[in-house]
């Protein structure tokens, strides 16, 4: 356990054994606290509730549990080893689980005058409610039931409520809905199969406690850097429970420099804080910073305090980097400086944290200066991790699959729970509303469903003005008044066929909308090109998966992926992103080991950006 924090520390309950290791960060978090936490993980008592009766009946005052699983986990896998199945099996409409387990209050070195409890889930549901000794629990945002199985969600926990050993009971529920945001789920509307996945939902990562200051800052922060004038804009959430006074004070130094070291820039802010909860933005300037880029990944430590009129610092910490991204003409420019994106499709599925480190290297060996997260969330240390390797990611929202006024709904909330948690990421460059309709099939012709997109595109430029944003992936894009109401114009082009490829790109750099991709590029009002966006090709190759064709393995795919990146450089072409980083289900078109990340094709072999077209 950690103990740096001079005004406090918690030790795990007396059940808990110690840690095997001490890793620098072993929560799924990506800005840090000085406190101490007690990991929840491990065996939990287990029961479904295919009735859905146990609200009814109060199971979260007393139940006799049937099973135990292991958190973190998934109800799939729970459910299978409940009913003594060797792998998981498909579910239909909808499934309601269980999890209890109880911990020892862990000690406290002073009483809890400035500090409290919190609990955390690192992600959880679709749908989760949780007890604790039978009294319902509420998020801090003031929910009794928290939506949502990508993003982390806390409680704070009050001391009249907690005992010498404590209960905590979670129900957790997930259904086929398609309204809900499943990313490639299977729901009712897209069955699993071909490019469609098994459900992986409940208890996906893992639940901690630890001790927090009353009035601190939370673990949402936003980044935006101007390098013309060298000005970070600060994005904070503060959690206040006694108004009055305070300061923020910011500190920065260069990531890794030694503990002791005087920071590079300082800063600090009076200001008067009511209870509750609200966002600050402040201003640091960085005369003569090093700019964040693939080539050279300069990260900053940030070092956060709020102190109140006692001198008392409640404080975080996490890393940053300043950079820009523009869409402008022809070119994607990454600092001033035109960049070509070498991508690749990355869908990490069930992969374990682990898993996704070694993919993560894997991908850059392959010579990609860009991951595209295909619509899923990952574990937010995978963000760190790019941040430190520079890779840039290029991030989906997790999309519903059918179009409804309540599904719009449901894709902002998810939209905004993964904006508070990954805004601080110079990695993170390019989001993706939709992808290839999903969740908006009506896109052409359902005016409601166009002006959300185009509502939330205009949000994202006024309040995230540090990424480029995409409406919908893929084709079918927006044009309101001739104006493309996405920063990019991409495409999806799938072929084995080098002639059939040559042909499908010549029309597309000369500006043809129609007969490309799968659907017209643009819809609505009329959309004249004239390489005034830069073009993506935002997925292509496939080779392997049976649906696409091409060869599936060995020296021949290996020349193909070569040949038709040659062509995608012979043109003017901001970037592609090649289909897909490993296997998964039925698509078999991997070029990575999915678990020990080793490549099945050779070194560099995505790396274009060296390449000198041919005169």
């Amino acid at each position: 356990m950690n103990s740096e924090h001079i005004n406090y520390s918690l030790s795990a309950s007396q059940e808990e054994p110690a840690a095997v290791e001490e890793i620098a960060n072993p929560l799924p978090r990506a800005v840090l606290r000085l406190s101490n936490h007690a990991l929840l993980d491990g065996q939990w008592h287990f029961a479904l509730d295919p009735d859905d009766r146990g609200l009814r009946e109060g199971w979260y005052l007393g139940h006799d549990y049937e099973y135990v699983a292991q958190w973190p986990g998934s109800i799939e896998a729970h459910m299978a080893e409940a009913r003594g199945q060797a792998q998981p099996t498909a579910w239909q409409d909808k499934v309601v689980a269980w999890y209890e387990r109880e911990f020892t209050l862990p000690e406290v070195e002073e009483p809890l005058r400035r500090s409290m409890l919190q609990l955390t889930f690192g992600a959880c549901g679709y749908e989760t409610q949780v007890w604790l000794n039978g009294r319902q629990l509420r998020t801090i945002e003031g929910e009794d039931v928290h939506y949502g199985e990508y993003t982390s969600f806390s409680y704070e926990l009050r001391e009249e409520n907690l005992h010498l050993v404590n209960r905590l009971t979670v129900r957790i529920a997930d259904t086929m809905d398609a309204e809900i945001t499943r990313g490639k789920q299977e729901s009712h509307i897209y069955k699993r199969g071909g490019i469609w996945y098994q459900t992986y939902t409940g208890a996906v990562r893992s639940v901690w406690l630890e001790v927090v200051e009353r009035n601190r800052l939370r673990s949402r922060l936003g980044v935006d850097s101007i390098i013309e004038d060298h000005l970070v804009r600060f994005n904070f959430t503060t959690r206040i429970h006694d108004p009055g006074c305070y300061t923020l004070r910011l500190k920065v130094t260069e990531r890794g420099a030694p503990k002791d070291s005087p920071p590079l820039y300082t800063s600090e802010f009076p200001l008067r804080l009511e209870a509750g909860q609200k966002q600050q933005r402040v201003i640091l300037e960085m005369p003569d910073a090093k700019l964040w880029s693939p080539e050279t990944p300069n990260l900053y430590l940030l070092v956060a305090q709020l102190v109140d009129s006692e001198g008392y610092e409640a404080q975080i910490e996490t890393h940053f980097g300043l950079r820009k991204i523009e869409s402008r003409g022809k070119h994607v420019y990454l600092n001033n400086e035109p960049t070509y994106l070498d991508g690749i499709l990355y869908q990490p599925g069930t992969a374990t944290y682990e898993e996704m480190q070694r993919h993560m290297h894997a991908m850059q060996k392959l010579g990609c200066n860009m991951v595209r997260v295909h619509i899923a969330g990952i574990d937010p240390r995978i963000y760190n991790l790019a941040d430190e390797l520079g890779l840039l990611l290029w991030v989906e929202v997790p999309s519903p699959h059918t179009s409804s006024t309540r599904s719009r709904q449901n894709h902002r909330d998810e939209l905004l729970r993964l904006l508070a948690l990954i805004e601080s990421h110079p990695s993170v460059v390019i989001w993706s509303l939709y992808n290839e309709d999903w969740g908006c099939q009506d896109i052409a012709t359902n005016p409601e469903t166009r002006r959300y997109i185009v509502d939330t595109y205009h949000y994202m430029q006024i309040e995230h003005p540090q990424f480029l944003v995409v409406d919908n992936d893929g084709w079918q894009h927006i044009s309101q008044e001739g104006r493309l109401k996405s920063d990019l114009l991409t495409a999806h082009l799938y072929t084995p066929d080098l002639g059939r490829w040559q042909d499908l790109l010549d029309r597309l750099v000369r500006g043809e909308l129609v007969g490309v991709a799968a659907f017209p590029l643009v819809i609505g009002d009329a959309f004249f090109y004239r390489r005034q966006k830069p073009l993506i090709v935002s997925e292509w190759g496939g080779f392997g998966f049976a649906d696409y064709g091409g060869p599936q393995e060995g020296e021949e795919r290996t020349n193909r992926i070569r040949a038709f990146k040659q062509e995608l450089r012979r043109r003017p072409i901001a970037g592609d992103v090649y289909t897909q980083a490993t296997n998964i289900e039925d698509e078999r078109n991997g070029v990575i080991d999915p678990h020990t990340g080793e490549l099945t094709v050779p070194p560099g072999l995505l790396n274009s950006r060296d390449f000198s077209p041919e005169e």
